[in-house]
């Protein structure tokens, strides 16, 4: 069974879904279909079970990263602080426990991010070209460059508008029609047309 609110696979007799915690079966009790068959054109591909493997497995690839980088951070602070001339311990220590705190924040958020992020259908409303100006600063020395912003607009069948925006790159500008269907895919946080 598919979860309709995230397209993730459920065991058949879940009442609620593991992934994203929403209800499964309907009040008659029937299970809901796959949310890739209700919409036509959409790879059903994004609902194999390796793709949930990938989601689980890289974040937890990004937690143990990242606590790894924040031990490095508290030991080699540590060391500089033995070591050093240039601070002593226990500030040196502050300073590497303040870095590695935000390691793992970083890691938290992003996979917290990718938990909360949710499948959705929705439509192209409409595509822009905005001509802008950058600022960029180096010392004193101030100059301007002119770019072209590329926007698509999606509206979900939620109501929410998304935008998609790149600078001097026109590839989703023409990849995107006006009046398209659009999935955005949950984990990935990407779109397919």
């Amino acid at each position: 069974m598919f979860c309709p609110h995230c397209g993730s696979v459920q065991p058949s007799d879940a009442n609620f879904c593991k992934a994203c915690g929403g209800a499964l079966k309907q009040q008659s009790g029937t299970t809901h279909q796959p949310a890739a068959n209700r919409l036509r054109g959409f790879s059903p591909r994004i609902s194999d079970p390796a793709f949930a493997k990938y989601t689980k497995s890289s974040n937890r690839w990004s937690a143990i990263f990242s606590s790894i980088l924040a031990v490095a951070a508290v030991v080699g602070f540590y060391i500089a602080g033995e070591v050093g001339s240039g601070m002593d311990n226990p500030g040196s220590l502050y300073i590497g426990f303040a870095i590695g705190g935000m390691f793992l924040s970083i890691a938290f958020l992003q996979i917290l991010g990718i938990r909360r992020s949710r499948t959705w259908d929705g439509t192209v409303e409409d595509k822009k070209i905005k001509k802008k100006t950058a600022k960029h600063q180096y010392g004193d020395d101030v100059r301007y460059s002119n770019y072209l912003e590329y926007s698509v607009i999606i509206r979900s069948d939620g109501g929410k508008r998304h935008f998609l925006k790149s600078k001097n790159d026109d590839t989703l500008y023409n990849y995107y029609q006006i009046g398209g269907r659009v999935r955005h895919h949950a984990g990935l946080k990407s779109f397919e047309k």
